[in-house]
């Protein structure tokens, strides 16, 4: 998997580039004045943060599988200074990532899914290809190589072998007999 074996950083960068040209994916109007959680003092200062948050947002849905709101408002979440008071940590704005999570749903990039007893987002085909060419792009031109999967052959003979190799029988198991405790030898009295 390339996506894991480049910066994620400079994933989240290009992954931005690529939601700009997506016309389903734009900041509201409130996104300029707004604060992305608890923790934060202003709001964010980079012109295009929507982009990058999205991208973010479609980077933890790929590593985290079938996530909701409630674990990604954690995972954006962060100390807030308290002055002289201890640091508490504070989730980010729920507000901020529904609208991100319904804007990449809508550009078929991620989409709500039911896994076992998980309910949440996950992501989808296209969504995977879009983070894989451009991880892709990192590592062609960083000069990273994976090295290739080992190819096994197996040969007839390997094969009849797995197949006829006899298992080993089972031990029945013994139950430790219970013995009484030896009696503690009496020494003699010396006179």
């Amino acid at each position: 998997m390339g996506i894991h074996d480049v910066s994620p950083t400079l994933l989240i960068q290009r992954a931005a580039e690529e939601l700009k040209k997506d016309a389903t994916i734009k900041p509201p109007v409130w996104a300029m004045f707004v604060k992305t959680g608890m923790s934060r003092e202003r709001q964010p200062t980079q012109p295009d943060w929507w982009y990058v948050r999205s991208a973010a947002i479609l980077r933890k849905i790929f590593v985290l599988g079938p996530v909701g709101t409630e674990k990604l408002r954690t995972k954006f979440g962060g100390r807030k200074n308290e002055g002289m008071a201890p640091e508490h940590f504070y989730k980010g704005s729920g507000s901020i990532i529904r609208k991100i999570l319904q804007q990449l749903d809508k550009a078929g990039l991620s989409k709500q899914s039911l896994k076992n007893v998980h309910k949440g987002r996950i992501i989808t085909p296209k969504g995977q290809q879009l983070l894989e060419k451009i991880s892709s792009d990192i590592m062609k031109e960083q000069g990273i190589v994976l090295p290739a999967k080992p190819v096994v052959v197996e040969t007839p003979e390997t094969k009849e072998e797995k197949v006829k190799k006899p298992r080993a029988p089972r031990k029945p198991k013994v139950k430790k007999a219970e013995t009484p405790a030896p009696a503690a030898a009496e020494a003699p009295k010396a006179e």
